[in-house]
Order: structure tokens, then sequence, then C-alpha cells
């Protein structure tokens, strides 16, 4: 019977090499597996943001300061907040003014973290925080609102004043009341507008309302301009009195000197002055239909008749 010789010695050495590959691949996934524990547990700490380690649920570090830091593998967890001012446009919300109208308010918020440990214990996450404190907004703008009319809430320069200032208090003591870690810098109003449904009656009585101031400014001006009018006929009409005045004192001198020359004139020769007077008669009495019946021995005749004598 013929068969294969086995060579033990070549078995031991392959079973060798293969430990030793397997030592090696062993040796790697460890060393693997700790850069993973090592890279997934080291976190750096940027400008500008705070890192929030938890270990179960509960906050037991708070690293502000920028560089690299480590925590427990498997244990902690690591959360990330801002540190810097974070704005926030608040939801639209409807408001009722003093005198009874609805309002839409749209505002934004400038707000910051103050405390992280409280924000994370309190508020759980951002996201909640954040809710709260247009909850509060709302609140608070609903109330100071609700005291001033419409008029006043779209005037700025009305009672309006330190609206703005007076929201931002009474927010922060709501939020300093709950341990919520964050305060408010400022909260603004972007925009006031009219619910939809409002919109066109309040255009129907602000054009109405044009309209009556428009028709008041046209009545003043006319009654302005009749004052006017009267004043200028009363002024031309007394200007023209006097001028008659004046012109009837004038004329009445002029025939009065008139009549002196004229009787100077005509005194030096009696006879003279007859013809003329008789003459500018005929210009008055004498036309080309007129019949006049005179005696013709009449003096007044005997001039027409050719009689000069």
């Amino acid at each position: 019977m013929s068969g294969k010789v086995i060579d033990f010695n070549e078995l031991k050495k392959g079973d060798f090499h293969w430990r030793g590959y397997v030592k090696i691949g062993i040796f790697f996934i460890i060393f693997i597996i700790l850069m993973l524990i090592i890279f997934t547990n080291v976190y750096i700490v940027k400008e500008g943001e705070y890192k929030v380690v938890r270990q179960f649920g509960e906050v037991v570090r708070i690293d502000k300061t920028p560089g690299l830091k480590a925590k427990v593998p498997f244990i902690q967890s690591v959360v990330t907040l801002p540190k810097y001012q974070m704005s926030s446009d608040v939801s639209e919300a409807e408001i009722n003014t003093r005198d009874k109208k609805r309002m839409l308010i749209d505002n934004y918020a400038v707000w910051r973290i103050e405390d992280p440990k409280k924000l994370i214990t309190n508020a759980r996450t951002l996201e909640n925080a954040e809710t709260r404190m247009e909850e509060f907004i709302y609140s608070a703008v609903r109330s100071e609102l609700g005291q001033l009319n419409y008029d006043e809430i779209i005037n700025e320069k009305s009672s309006r004043g330190s609206l703005n200032d007076r929201i931002t208090d009474k927010v922060n003591e709501l939020l300093v009341k709950d341990n919520y870690g964050i305060s408010l810098t400022d909260v603004r109003i972007k925009r006031t507008d009219l619910p939809t449904e409002n919109e066109e009656s309040v255009y129907k009585r602000m054009i109405s309302e044009r309209e009556s101031k428009a028709q008041e400014y046209l009545s003043k001006g006319d009654a302005k301009k009749n004052r006017t009018i009267a004043n200028t006929d009363r002024k031309v009409k007394e200007m023209l009195s006097s001028a008659e005045a004046d012109a009837e004192v004038i004329r009445a001198e002029g025939e009065g000197e008139s009549a002196k020359i004229y009787n100077k004139s005509f005194s030096k020769d009696p006879e003279f002055y007859k013809l003329y007077r008789t003459l500018e008669s005929y210009k008055k009495t004498v036309g080309n239909q007129t019949v006049i019946i005179l005696p013709s021995d009449s003096p007044y005749a005997s001039l027409l008749m050719g009689n000069t004598k």
C-alpha cells in the first residue's frame, strides 16, 4: 500500500504562522476599538459655545473655555449650546386692543443662554426653552397691548413709549421664576396687521373718514373764499364811493370855476351871451324830425327864420 508521508514539522510551522496572523488581527481590532473610544469620547470646545456634559441625564460639568476635553465612555454624553446672542421670530399672534379691536402682532426677540445647567435641567432642550420664551412673550405682549387703543399701537409717537422695554422686563421675570437659564435682551414689534376679515371694513371706514375730512377742508375753503370775495367787494364799493364823492367834489369845483369864467367872459358882451345860449338850446331841441310851432314874431324863432336883427 502506497501513501503520502506527513511532515509534522511543516504542520507546526504553518500552525505558528496562522496563530501569528490571528494575534495581529486581534491586536489591530483592539487598536481600532481603542481609537474609536478615544475619538468618540474626546471633544473640542469652540469659541462661542458651551459643552454640557451629562451623566445618566444629570449635568455633571459645563465646559466654557475653548480647548480639547474628554468624557467618560458610554456613561457620559455631551450637549452643545451656543454662547452668543440669538434672534428668534416669534410666531404671529392675535390680540385685542383696549378699544376692542383685533390685531395681528409679529415680533422678534434677541436672547442668550445665561446658565446652561438650568436650561438643561428645567427646559431639557434649547428648542423647549425657546418655545417657553415665545409663550411668555405672547402673554406679555397681549397684556401690554390690551391696555392701549389701536391708534396708540400703530403710532410710534403715542403713549406706546417704552412698550418694548416693559415687555422685555416682564418676560425676563417669568424666565427667572421658572429657572430656564436664558435671558431676553430685547423684543421688538416688526409688524401690526388687522385680521383679513376686518381689513375691508377698516379700509371703507378710512376712506369715509378721509372723504369727510376732504369735505371739511372744501367747506372751510369755500367759506374762506366767500369771506375774501365779500371783503374785496366791500373794499371796492368803498373805494368807488370814495372816488365818486371825490369826483363829485372835483366836478362841482370845476363847474363852479367854469361858471365864473363864463360869467366873466359873457358879461363883457351880453348880446353875444344871449346868442350863444340860444344856439346851445337849438342843439337840444332841434333835430332831423323835430316839429316846433312858434309864432313868427317869437324871438326864439327869429334866428331859425334867418332874422338876426
